[in-house]
């Protein structure tokens, strides 16, 4: 399976977003985001589908248990 920090760092960058913004986005410290994205933390369920609602993707794909992106 593909890490959750990893599939989190392809959608920012596909959206063409910084992780500051991420940050801000999630109301967290920058830092906190980063430790998000290198999987140092593990991600809280209400921000996985915060997540997976802003980028538009099923919960499943977010955390690397499936490749198919969409949300049913």
């Amino acid at each position: 399976m593909v890490p959750c920090g990893q599939r989190l760092k392809a959608l920012r960058k596909e959206k063409g977003l910084k992780q500051k913004e991420m940050a801000e986005l999630l109301g967290c410290t920058d830092r906190n985001y980063q430790k998000m994205e290198y999987g140092d933390i593990n991600i809280p369920g209400l921000t996985l589908i915060q997540l997976a609602d802003y980028f538009d993707v099923s919960l499943d794909y977010l955390v690397g248990r499936s490749e198919d992106r969409r949300r049913f």
